[in-house]
C-alpha cells in the first residue's frame, strides 16, 4: 500500500486532476515544494485552522494557535493508539527492531514516560559533551573544504551538507571512523522514518536500515559496557537517575532517531541556508564582514526556511481552538513553517535578517518536545556555514534552478551546484 502511494505521488499530471478531491492544500505539486510560504499565507489570512484531505487532519497555521497545539494537555505526541499507527502496529508485527524503534523513539512517547526518558537522556546529552565536538568538528569542516577547492567547485548537498552533519552525529555517538561510510548508507533508509511518503520502495528500506542500525549498535553498546569511553554512547548506558537506566531497546531506538532526525534536518538546514544567501546577497555580505552575527543567522535560517515544515499531535482531550471542536483521537497538524512566517509575531516575516533577535521560531518545536539536539544542529550549522564563508566568500550558484525534495514534512534542496 505504501509503495502505491509513493508512486502515485510522483505523477504530477494525476495530482492535478484529483485537484478537486484532495482540496486547496496539495503539498505535493512542484509549485508547492518550490515555494510553500505563498500558501501558508493566505490560509493564514483566509482560513488559518483548515481541514486536509490528503492527511484526514485539521492544520492549524498561525503562530499562537501552533504554540497551544504544541504546549497543551489537551493533546499528545504518543500516536500508539490511533488508527493508522495501529495499523503500521499490524503491518510490521514481523519487523522486531522496526517495531521497538517504533514503540520506544521519543517523538512517540508522552507524560512521564517521556519525561523519564528525556531527563536520563539528557544527563548523557550534555552541552558541555556538544561543545567539546567543536574543534573536531571544525577540523571536519575544513577537510571536507579541502577536498573541493582544487575544482574550485562543489555540489553543496553531497560534497558538504550531507556528509557534515553525519560525521558529527557519529563523532558525537563514539563510531570509529571506519564506519562513517556505511552510516551514510543507511541514512537513505532512515529519512523514510520521518516521511515515509517520500521514498519509492514502500517500507522495505527503513526496515532494512533499523535491523542493520539495531545489529551495529547492539555489539557497540557491550563493548561500551565493558569499556567506557568519553562519548554518548557510554554515557547513556551510565545516565541513571534514583536506579533508573535507559534499557537496550531505549538505548538501541535513541541511536536511531538520533541518527535519523539529527543528520537530515542538518543537511537541510545547511542547503536551505545557503541558497537563502544566494537569493539575498547583502546578507551574506553582513555575515562576511561581521562572523560574530552566526550564532543569530543560524536561528534566522531555522526560521526562515525551517527544514522541519510540520509535525502532528493526536488529541488527547475533546477542547475547542478558533473555533473549530477538535476531538479525542483526532490528529492535527502543526504547521511551525507557517507559525514562523506570522505576521502577529514577526516583524517583516518574509525577510530574511540575519541579525534578528529576539527570534522566538518554533522550528526546533517548543514545549515538552523541544528538540533535545538543538544545541548540536545550531553548533554544526555555524560551523558549516562559517567555514564556508571564511574558505570560499565569493561563491556563486544559480538559486533559482534549485530542485526541492518531494516531501511535504522535509524541506531542503536535492542538489545546489556552486562555483567556489
Amino acid at each position: 500500500m505504501l509503495k502505491l502511494l509513493q508512486k502515485l505521488l510522483t505523477r504530477e499530471k494525476l495530482l492535478r486532476r484529483l485537484g478537486p478531491v484532495i482540496g486547496d492544500f496539495n503539498p505535493f505539486l512542484p509549485e508547492y515544494t518550490r515555494d510553500p510560504y505563498p500558501t501558508f499565507k493566505r490560509f493564514r489570512e483566509e482560513e488559518p485552522i483548515f481541514f486536509s484531505r490528503v492527511f484526514g487532519a485539521h492544520f492549524v497555521t498561525r503562530y499562537d494557535d501552533c504554540v497551544e497545539m504544541l504546549r497543551s494537555p489537551k493533546t499528545s505526541a504518543d500516536r500508539r493508539d490511533t488508527f493508522l499507527f495501529r495499523a503500521v502496529r499490524w503491518f510490521n508485527r514481523d519487523e522486531p527492531e522496526f517495531s521497538a524503534f517504533f514503540e520506544r523513539n521519543l517523538l512517540m512517547i508522552e507524560g512521564q514516560d517521556h519525561r523519564r526518558l528525556r531527563g536520563l537522556i539528557s544527563k548523557a546529552f550534555t552541552p558541555r559533551r556538544v561543545e567539546a565536538l567543536r574543534p573536531r568538528l571544525e577540523e571536519v569542516a575544513d577537510g571536507l573544504l579541502d577536498k573541493v577547492a582544487p575544482a574550485s567547485a562543489m555540489e553543496l548537498i553531497s560534497d558538504f551538507a550531507y556528509p557534515f552533519p553525519l560525521i558529527a552525529i557519529a563523532e558525537l555517538l563514539g563510531v570509529p571512523r571506519e564506519d562513517h561510510f556505511q552510516f551514510r548508507q543507511w541514512t537513505a533508509g532512515l529519512v523514510q522514518i520521518l516521511d515515509p511518503l517520500q521514498g519509492s520502495e514502500g517500507a522495505a528500506p527503513m526496515r532494512r536500515a533499523t535491523r542493520d542500525l539495531f545489529a551495529y549498535f547492539r555489539p557497540l553498546l557491550a563493548e561500551r559496557r565493558a569499556e567506557p569511553r568519553d562519548d554518548l554512547l557510554s554515557a547513556m548506558l551510565q545516565a541513571e537517575d534514583d536506579g533508573d537506566q535507559l534499557d537496550e531497546n531505549d538505548l538501541l531506538a535513541l541511536c536511531t532517531l538520533v541518527l535519523a532526525a539529527g543528520h537530515e534536518t542538518t543537511a537541510n538546514l545547511v542547503g536551505n541556508a545557503v541558497v537563502a544567501l544566494l537569493r539575498h546577497p547583502e546578507q551574506r555580505k553582513r555575515l562576511v564582514e561581521d562572523p560574530g552575527l552566526l550564532p543569530t543567522a543560524v536561528n534566522e535560517f531555522l526560521r526562515f526556511d525551517s527544514p522541519i515544515q510540520f509535525t502532528d499531535r493526536a488529541i488527547a482531550e475533546d477542547f475547542e481552538l478558533g473555533g473549530q471542536h477538535f476531538r479525542k483521537g483526532q490528529f492535527v497538524g502543526i504547521l511551525l513553517a507557517s507559525a514562523n512566517r506570522d505576521a502577529d509575531q514577526f516583524e517583516n516575516p518574509d525577510r530574511l535578517d540575519v541579525g534578528r533577535d529576539p527570534n522566538p521560531h518554533l522550528a526546533l518545536s517548543h514545549g515538552a518536545h523541544f528538540c533535545l539536539g538543538a544545541q548540536l544542529a545550531r553548533m554544526e550549522t555555524e560551523i558549516a556555514l562559517g567555514a564556508l564563508l571564511r574558505r570560499f566568500p565569493d561563491f556563486t550558484g544559480e538559486p533559482e534552478a534549485v530542485a526541492w525534495r518531494r516531501s511535504s514534512l522535509l524541506r531542503g534542496p536535492v542538489a545546489v551546484p556552486l562555483n567556489l
